[in-house]
């Protein structure tokens, strides 16, 4: 991808209509903003900007959204300028019926963005377009490196942003789907961190011996990023989502091994069996999976937290209906504030907001299959929401993760 990074607005394609269509920048990352820009349609038109994405699994994703056109500009060139950030993008109606999530980060997502005369909901190929561009949308910026990992028995994979580094770096944890999920990593190193891509649930050791791994393992993840060259050892976070939250809160609080400059913990939980191993976790959450409300008598709550001692970023949405996110993030506020440790938290609650809070612009997913549960799992959230959630806690993540990982420790924080 190294000629991609223009920041030249997209070829134009002109139609018998004569209507223009650029998007700027053509390339770019998945969490950068673009613009959209229609010219010569008629004032007071009605037309519909439409976008579509087949994915790698072969499933077809659009997005779409109604416009009238203003009479701005000179009247003589009958001209239509219209920009819009990807937030208003993603607020269009997705048809999801899958999790739209990239294996190959090292290609980009292509995506034909086109205008319509009228307003349309369906049939799109059904219709001509005025106008369309191709753009891309990519994970890996030039120069970051994908590096597999299988040493000391790890499934991973290390993205080393461009450069000679050091970096102060991420291990970042998916939740209970499993696989190794690069494309948050492959994004964080585009952003300057070194990132380890863990798979621990479906990790080649558990396939071979049919065990699941212990809190050893994520030691030893921390461990080989502690003593790589290009990382600083000192300066090392981990960031959780879903199940990955309650592995990470649980090694920010009991191990004595790793030593997190800061961690930050997406639609998690506090509640498992102390101290618990990865299996002993997960099987307490099966178990209990039918239930929607916390039930004491079945479910062992963690009220640890005071033993939490580095800073904390906490995201949570309101209408996740898979995990109790918002109340055991009230929980731990009130746990973290009776340990005098309360000054280390940042939390973030969002409206409208579900389980899967995705790096921004992807589309939000309502429900989908999960695992081999027979039943949709729902993950909630609407679809304005939980956009604009997606981007705004990416963005404080992001900014979290410079101020800690990059910044001078508070002394408070010593």
């Amino acid at each position: 991808p190294g000629r991609w990074f223009s920041r030249g607005i997209g070829r134009f394609f002109k139609s018998c209509r004569s209507v223009l269509l650029s998007v700027h920048p053509s390339r770019a990352l998945v969490d950068e903003k673009f613009k959209v820009l229609v010219q010569n349609a008629s004032p007071g038109a009605e037309l519909t900007v439409h976008s579509h994405l087949l994915s790698e699994d072969k499933h077809n994703w659009e997005a779409f959204g109604h416009y009238i056109c203003d009479s701005t500009g000179s009247v003589n060139c009958k001209s239509l300028t219209m920009y819009f950030s990807p937030v208003q993008f993603s607020l269009f109606y997705w048809r999801a019926r899958h999790m739209l999530r990239k294996s190959n980060v090292e290609t980009p997502l292509e995506v034909t963005v086109s205008v319509y005369q009228g307003h349309l909901t369906e049939g799109f190929p059904e219709h001509r377009a005025l106008a369309a561009v191709l753009v891309e949308r990519w994970y890996m910026a030039p120069g970051v490196q994908r590096i597999p990992v299988t040493e000391h028995n790890l499934t991973a994979t290390l993205f080393l942003p461009p450069g000679p580094g050091p970096f102060p770096a991420v291990l970042d944890l998916w939740g209970g789907g499993g696989n190794l999920v690069e494309y948050r990593s492959s994004l964080l190193a585009s952003h300057g961190f070194a990132a380890l891509a863990l798979d621990y649930l479906t990790n080649d050791l558990t396939i071979t011996t049919g065990k699941m791994m212990k809190n050893d393992y994520f030691e030893t993840a921390y461990k080989f990023l502690e003593q790589h060259p290009q990382i600083v050892g000192s300066r090392i976070a981990m960031w959780g989502l879903s199940l990955g939250t309650a592995m990470t809160l649980k090694m920010a609080a009991y191990s004595k091994v790793m030593k997190l400059r800061c961690a930050v913990c997406y639609s998690g939980s506090h509640i498992q069996p102390v101290n618990g191993s990865t299996e002993e976790i997960l099987n307490n959450f099966l178990k209990n999976q039918d239930k929607t409300r916390i039930n004491e008598k079945q479910e062992v709550i963690w009220h640890d937290m005071g033993r939490v001692q580095c800073p904390l970023l906490l995201v949570v949405g309101q209408d996740d209906q898979n995990w109790p996110a918002f109340v055991s993030a009230m929980d731990i506020k009130k746990m973290m504030e009776k340990a005098g440790n309360i000054h280390l938290l940042t939390l973030l609650v969002y409206p409208d907001t579900g389980h899967l809070i995705e790096p921004p612009y992807s589309p939000h997913t309502r429900a989908s299959t999960f695992r081999s549960f027979e039943n949709t799992s729902l993950w909630g959230g609407q679809t304005v929401g939980h956009a604009r959630a997606q981007e705004d806690s990416w963005r404080k993540s992001l900014m979290f993760l410079r101020e800690h990982l990059y910044g001078r420790r508070k002394k408070s924080n010593l």
